[in-house]
């Protein structure tokens, strides 16, 4: 687990199969993801060596309800209670009222990719194929500031999933798996797209990309890979040209 402060209010927690992001103010703490079922520990422990706690998580957002991004949720929320937002879209998928996610006959239609199976391996180790849902998901507007810490402002770049949904704070967007910079499927880093059978909509993802490419931020935090610093146009123009 690698931690990098990007801002005075954010924090990019980077692990080797996905990250989350902390927002920190004078009134708590925000987390933006998760992880795996299996990164609870370090979730806590994310928190804990930036100077806080649990007890300081004021509130839970989700960019998109994929296991890997929801799957400590349930155990976190079992030890303290704060309110989990998203899209109003994306919440549904939280609540597991349907799944959009990649089932294991995906990933065998793709057993040829380089590193596919340590990939497999290292998911199911951190518990990939448990029923994850988060019951108290709850949908918020978009385009306006949320009054948690940080005050992040969500929108909405669909495609990966109905609702996936990034956040913008100050000078950081917030991309989830919209826009990455890694992947332990991936060979090179910077700017990219996961691969097509991550996404439920590869021709929406690909469209609104242009939501992120009009974004006035120069640090992305994504959902998987490092922290890119730049300007969002070029790094969408980067990641369309190299796509799958």
């Amino acid at each position: 687990m690698h931690i990098e402060q990007t801002t005075d209010r954010s924090y990019l927690v980077t692990t080797e199969g996905v990250n989350w992001t902390i927002l920190a103010d004078d009134t708590g703490v925000t987390l933006v993801d998760a992880g795996y079922p299996g990164d609870y520990a370090e979730v806590v422990d994310s928190l804990q060596q930036i100077g806080h706690s649990l007890d300081s998580v004021r509130a839970v957002l989700v960019t998109h309800a994929h296991v890997d991004h929801i799957g400590s949720l349930p155990q976190l929320l079992s030890k303290v209670s704060v309110p989990v937002y998203t899209s109003t879209e994306e919440a549904r998928h939280a609540r597991r009222e349907y799944l959009q996610q990649a089932t294991p006959l995906d990933v065998a239609k793709n057993a040829l990719l380089p590193g596919i199976l340590r990939w497999s391996m290292h998911i199911m180790a951190k518990g990939a194929m448990k029923k994850v849902a988060v019951p108290t998901a709850t949908g918020v507007p978009l385009d306006v500031p949320l009054d948690v810490p940080g005050n992040p402002v969500p929108f909405l770049v669909p495609g990966h999933t109905d609702g996936h949904t990034c956040y913008l704070v100050g000078d950081v967007v917030i991309t989830g798996d919209a826009l990455c910079t890694g992947h332990m499927l991936s060979r090179t880093t910077g700017p990219q797209i996961l691969p097509a059978f991550f996404d439920h909509d590869r021709v929406e993802h690909l469209s609104t990309l242009s939501t992120l490419a009009s974004v006035a931020a120069t640090v992305m935090h994504p959902g998987h890979g490092p922290v890119h610093r730049g300007s969002m146009a070029e790094a969408v123009e980067k990641a369309l040209a190299g796509r799958h």
